[in-house]
């Protein structure tokens, strides 16, 4: 029998990934509800647990190496990737060191703006964010406890869904939309403006994490602006974002009844029709409200927080013309009716990515059709909750094109064409507003395991969403339940992907799906 080092592939593999899991959400949901319950020695307690636990130590690790979608990006040291001896030297490193980490310097990649410009994404190390991922599993429950319920950027358990439902709610016929105004705020440069007082005044951590996360901020600094700014590319970045612009929210309310609001105001009876997804917001008007007034007050937070609002890009329009948000156009008609669809610039890019591999000469018809089916479906299953009928929306002219090319390629043969043309353009259904929203300020470390584990399970459709009721909502292969942010993937039991009966699908986690093949 051959044995292994600890340093290997297989004792990697082997590691308790899951009970690794468990132990984690144990204790941040144990966090959440001390910072909720205002106990602070408690909340720095668990935090400092969580910091010198194993189990985060190697999570964070394969989060940053395994799971996230920039994991093959090189930080300032030109490392792409680690292979496992590193990945156990850098647990090492982070069990001595994580309270006293010093950061390194930050890899600059220029990112182009549709308006010509640039903005720079700052991108750390893989050790560096490796500590940043270890960080935010202290830093992220306890926030959440405290972040607002109309903040959907960034966060678990919220998305860019959970907006659209919201502009809905609030302007839809029964809410007098047709009379509202909106706001369309836009943040001069935020990442780059925060202020580093604001974000370490507000921060709920342990002193040794204070000067780490300090430290981390100064790796990213710009030259004439050394206390201002996070950097773009960070694990923890938009947290810290997060925290710093949280409050925003509540700046534009009133009561619902008409009267002022004061201290015996009923909760319930609050309005505050602001809607942001990180340092993107809407804030909806009533025909009453003065917009200056409130871009003044909106001023006022920022200054104090080192930004401003851009004039450049900030709006005020009604309803009825329409407005852009996350890559949705929203327009009340004049019948009253709320519509979103696709905008503009989303669907153009869109249309590029598609055409460019439609038109490309380099590989064939069958290659084609497998790269465009996941830009296809993704696109159709980010706009399922839109009006899509049309010709534009339901892609008619694109598919058009595809198949002249496709029938020219395959040489008259239209039977594969169609086949192919079917392959690269998957049909996802849509189905306008019936998006749920989350209940109202809930959180995933809010420990109520059955409403997350069944509302994840919604997010997902087909033979992935009957396989995961089938299993009451948990893993095929692990057994836990689906409530963390991680990917659910389709097993096939017998390995042939054409078989889709019943007994041979199972809903699994991703790395469930990825360490059983690696077994075999």
């Amino acid at each position: 029998m051959v044995r292994h080092s600890h340093e290997t592939s297989e004792s990697w593999k082997n590691l308790p990934w899951r009970k690794f899991q468990r132990t984690i959400f144990r204790l941040q949901i144990r966090l959440f509800k001390a910072v909720k319950a205002g106990d602070k020695r408690k909340t720095r307690s668990l935090q400092k647990l969580i910091l010198k636990s194993k189990a985060a130590r190697f999570l964070a690790i394969r989060q940053v190496t395994q799971l996230n979608t920039g994991k093959k990006t090189a930080g300032i040291d030109g490392k792409k990737s680690l292979n496992f001896k590193e990945r156990f030297e850098l647990e090492k490193n982070l069990k001595t060191n994580q309270g006293n980490w010093y950061h390194n310097r930050l890899r600059e990649i220029p990112i182009p703006k549709k308006d010509g410009t640039y903005r720079t994404l700052k991108v750390p190390t893989i050790a560096d964010r490796a500590w940043q991922c270890l960080i935010k599993y202290a830093l992220e429950p306890a926030h959440e406890a405290t972040f607002h319920a109309r903040s959907y950027g960034f966060r678990p358990g919220r998305g860019a869904h959970d907006a659209q439902k919201q502009l809905f709610n609030l302007l839809n016929s029964s809410k007098n939309g047709i009379n509202r105004r909106v706001i369309e705020l836009d943040i001069e440069k935020c990442f780059d403006r925060i202020s580093h007082t604001t974000i370490m005044d507000n921060l709920m951590a342990p002193r040794g994490l204070k000067i780490g996360i300090f430290r981390c901020l100064k790796a990213g600094i710009h030259p004439d602006f050394p206390e201002q700014g996070t950097p773009q590319g960070g694990v923890v970045s938009p947290l810290l974002a997060n925290i710093a612009l949280n409050g925003i929210e509540s700046i534009h309310r009133y009561n619902k009844s008409g009267f002022g609001i004061n201290s015996r105001t009923a909760k319930k009876n609050i309005i505050e029709p602001s809607i942001r997804y990180a340092d993107d917001m809407v804030i909806i008007l009533r025909p009453e409200d003065d917009a200056e007034e409130i871009l003044g007050k909106i001023n006022q937070f920022l200054a104090e927080r080192g930004m401003r609002i851009s004039e450049k890009k900030t709006k005020i329009t009604a309803t009825t013309d329409g407005f852009d948000f996350l890559g949705w156009n929203f327009k009340v008609q004049s019948n009253g009716k709320f519509r979103s669809i696709p905008s503009v610039d989303n669907f153009k890019k869109f249309r590029q990515k598609v055409k460019a591999i439609v038109n490309c000469s380099n590989y064939g018809s069958k290659v084609k059709a497998e790269r465009l089916a996941p830009i296809v479906r993704g696109w159709r299953k980010y706009h399922c909750y839109c009006k899509m009928d049309g010709s534009r929306n339901s892609l008619h002219h694109i598919e058009s094109r595809a198949i002249k090319v496709f029938n020219k390629e395959a040489k008259n043969d239209k039977n594969s064409s169609k086949k192919l043309l079917n392959k690269a353009f998957p049909a996802i259904p849509y189905s306008e507003h019936k998006f749920v929203n989350v209940t109202g300020d809930k959180s995933p470390f809010d420990g109520d395991i059955p409403y997350w584990s069944e509302r994840n399970s919604k997010l997902y459709d087909g033979h992935t969403s009957k396989a995961l009721k089938r299993q009451n909502h948990s893993c095929g292969i692990c057994g836990t339940k689906i409530i963390t942010g991680e990917k659910v993937h389709l097993h096939h039991v017998d390995g042939n992907h054409q078989n889709w009966k019943t007994k041979n699908c199972i809903a699994v986690h991703q790395t469930c799906h990825q360490y059983h093949h690696m077994k075999q």
